[in-house]
């Protein structure tokens, strides 16, 4: 719907536009940031609430993960041990069958003799002082200077275990191919006869004299493992005394002589056939690194390591990293003599809280602050006891449980949880853009469906606004486009509609103008006529009514009348409010009766004043008559005059009083106004007409109401007679004259002329009305007694 010129109108804050866009706008704006907030907030709620789960899962995921492992890992170094242990007992178990059968030993002694003569002969070294077998054999036996005969032949009894034990390349090479990974396999004699035969070949003895200077001299077992072989007889003696119920003893690390590596050794002590006394003992031999690399493979995180360590806090087993990270300080405990032992303790770690650390029991997992690069760095520790073993270190065999640690930085225990929240954070952050992006959509359809809308209503309602304009400008041709068929469509159609309507009735209008002008010009020229007529009636009227005043005035009692007697002196004033009044006076004389009369016509005008006319016309002719009686003449005069007014059909009559005076005595009679007597020395007397008669030209016969009334009248007296248009004369405030203020100028004026008490009476009232307007004929007499 358009009109031209309307819709291109600009869009003002006022507008139905603005506010159509600011109230529906603002509600789908307020509607989508509400919706659009709620579900940002639902959203960063359920990412915190998705991150605290994730994380609660993680942190114990990752806590079993390594209590787990940490099991596992002291499984695997309790079974690398228990292999050990295993192949230890199956080399000592064919030792000690060697020991139990002699005589089969001596026949496996002298088939090996004969069959790997490498095996059982020997050399002496003139340097070393000691006898060892040539290469080529499965083991090496050294037998030591003491032990040879001067000779530097090995002693008989020497020889006999030379022989015997060469039972060792029957079994040795078997067992260090199978089983656990071992260094070496070997059998010691007894303290009296301490050879040393490994397996495999090695320089045995040569490897002895570099690192332990003096071997060749000293007792074998006190001069390498000083308080074992005690501990060992005592077992013989009373086999509860082993800390732990097996005969497996294992030795703390230290500095194999032959290989150079840390070693740990498993002995198996071999008894005497009646047990009473230890017959040496089989052996094997691990490395350090085959502990160390079951710990070192623990790999927990990307840092992580593991430890294996003595009961008293000395490591045994660790990686580089985990011994920077653990802050061990490696000391060789060298003295010189016998197996030199490794200590890096625990409690003499550079990290404060790894020297504080529990080792008396297991304690979980315990959270640690670590020195590193100057920083402090959360670890995760936890330790576990390997099962009891015989441990010898140094003097009597004792008890000792392994300890098993795993060490783990939190930050790389929690990567996996920071790896989390961070994937929820990315995906709420996507969730959130995604949301904006989706709420500043919906904005930007909306507001483009808003403003389509307002133009669309509004242009609608502009085209109505601009049309109404035209039609207010007198402009009924204008017309608006419906182009919807909605409310608004609706509206233009009626406003069509009713601008057809409009400027058909203006049409129509303008020709019924034209109608009623054309009309109004005849009624015009019509009235002029009547107008013109009038003005002739008018003039007739007044002419006639100059006529009436005329006569009226012609009739009222002449100057000269009123000067005619001689005891009294009359002075009248009468003025008609129009031309012709209603007000009546006369003065009749007959003789020497003088008879004054005064009324009043309803009304004025000239019926007013044809009856007054008739009035006086009849009074004269019943005083010409010789009518002396006052209530007859009255009476008379009635009856005369009611039948000229039904003859005339004057609706009118009039109050009618008169004075009749013989020279002697004055008679009232007849209703009027109040008769106002000023007496000679000032008194005032009003005199009452009401019960006097009625109004004149009311009923055919009134002589039944009137009364007469006798007046005192004697020198110097003031009879005042009067109409009502001198007490209801008023002035501009509305206020009349009133019968008290007449009363007060009579008595003011008393001493003065009749014509004088009129004239000023009169005066008086002139200036009492000032320039209003005089309604009533005003007519005023002064009667008084020379």
């Amino acid at each position: 719907m358009m009109d031209m010129g309307s819709s291109k109108r600009p869009v003002g804050l006022s507008s139905f536009r603005a506010k159509f866009i600011l109230v529906v706008g603002g509600a789908v704006l307020f509607d989508l940031l509400v919706s659009g907030g709620l579900a940002l907030w639902n959203v960063q709620r359920l990412s915190r609430d998705a991150t605290l789960e994730v994380g609660q899962g993680l942190e114990a995921a990752s806590q079993e993960y390594i209590r787990t492992y940490a099991d596992s890992t002291a499984a695997q170094v309790n079974l690398l041990l228990r292999q050990v242990h295993n192949d230890v007992d199956t080399l000592a178990g064919v030792l000690q069958a060697q020991i139990d059968n002699p005589v089969r030993n001596s026949d496996v002694g002298a088939a090996i003799a004969r069959t790997s003569p490498d095996s059982v002969s020997l050399s002496y070294d003139e340097k070393g002082k000691w006898s060892q077998n040539a290469p080529g054999s499965a083991s090496v036996v050294s037998v030591w200077g003491y032990l040879l005969g001067e000779d530097h032949q090995p002693k008989p009894e020497i020889r006999r275990d030379i022989e015997t034990s060469a039972v060792l390349d029957l079994v040795a090479p078997s067992l260090l191919q199978h089983g656990a990974s071992k260094l070496q396999m070997y059998y010691i004699g007894p303290r009296e006869r301490p050879i040393f035969r490994t397996a495999p070949y090695t320089d045995q003895a040569q490897t002895f004299d570099r690192l332990y200077p003096g071997h060749n001299e000293a007792d074998f077992w006190n001069f390498f493992f000083p308080g074992l072989y005690e501990s060992w007889q005592g077992w013989a003696r009373d086999m509860k005394t082993r800390p732990v119920a097996d005969d497996i003893t294992q030795t703390a690390p230290y500095t194999d002589a032959i290989t150079g590596k840390l070693i740990v050794s498993f002995f198996h002590p071999l008894w005497t056939a009646d047990r009473k006394d230890v017959a040496g003992t089989a052996g094997a031999d691990i490395t350090l690194d085959q502990l160390a690399q079951t710990v070192e493979n623990v790999k927990v995180a990307q840092s992580g390591f593991g430890f294996l360590a003595m009961s008293d806090g000395n490591v045994v087993a660790i990686n580089g990293t985990g011994e920077q990270t653990l802050g061990l300080r490696s000391a060789s405990g060298a003295s010189g003599t016998g197996v030199t032992g490794l200590e890096r303790s625990l409690k003499g770690s550079a990290q404060p809280a790894i020297a504080k650390l529990a080792l008396d029991r297991e304690q979980g997992i315990q959270h640690l602050l670590l020195q590193r690069d100057g920083n402090e760095v959360p670890y995760i520790v936890i330790v576990k006891k390997l099962p009891a073993t015989n441990l010898w270190s140094s003097g009597p065999v004792r008890q000792e449980a392994m300890l098993l640690g795993v060490v783990v930085p939190e930050r790389e225990i929690d990567a996996s949880l920071y790896a989390a929240q961070a994937k929820i954070s990315e995906a709420t952050n996507r969730i959130v853009i995604y949301q904006i992006l989706a709420i500043l959509m919906s904005l930007l359809i909306v507001t483009i469906a808003v403003f389509a809308a307002s133009k669309r209503i509004t242009s609608g309602i502009s085209a109505l606004a601009g049309a109404a304009k035209r039609i207010q400008a007198q402009d009924y041709s204008v017309r608006v486009a419906i182009t919807s068929k909605d409310e608004v469509g609706a509206a233009g159609e009626a406003f069509n509609r009713m601008a057809e309507q409009i400027s058909y009735h203006t049409e129509n209008l303008e020709q019924l103008v034209e109608e009623r002008t054309a009309q109004i010009a005849d009624q015009k020229e019509e009235i002029s006529a009547l107008n013109a007529q009038l003005q002739r009636e008018n003039r007739r009227l007044g002419t006639e009514v100059a006529v009436a005043e005329r006569i009226q005035l012609m009739v009222l009692p002449l100057q000269q009348e009123l000067e005619e007697f001689q005891d009294i002196e009359i002075a009248a004033y009468m003025r008609p409010a129009e031309e012709v009044g209603g007000d009546y006076y006369d003065v009749l004389k007959n003789g020497k009766r003088l008879k004054i009369g005064i009324g009043d016509v309803t009304g004025h005008g000239l019926e007013s004043g044809v009856l007054m006319l008739m009035v006086q016309s009849v009074a004269r002719a019943l005083q010409e008559a010789g009518n002396t009686d006052a209530v007859k003449f009255l009476a008379d005069l009635n009856s005369a005059l009611f039948k000229n007014l039904v003859r005339t059909r004057i609706d009118k009559h009039l109050t009618l009083a008169f004075l009749d005076y013989d020279g002697k005595e004055m008679i009232l009679s007849g209703q009027h106004e109040e008769v106002v007597i000023v007496r000679a020395n000032g008194e005032i007397q009003r005199v009452d007409t009401m019960d006097l008669g009625i109004p004149i030209g009311l009923d055919a016969d009134i002589s039944a109401f009137i009364k007469t009334r006798e007046i005192t009248f004697e020198k110097g007296d003031l009879i005042l007679l009067h109409t009502d248009g001198v007490t209801e004369a008023a002035n501009g405030a509305g206020e009349m004259f009133g019968i008290e203020r007449l009363c007060s100028e009579a008595l003011r004026l008393k001493g003065q002329s009749a014509e004088k008490v009129v004239s000023g009476i009169v005066t008086t009232l002139m200036h009492f009305i000032g320039s209003q307007k005089i309604y009533d004929d005003i007519t005023l007499l002064a009667v008084r007694h020379r």
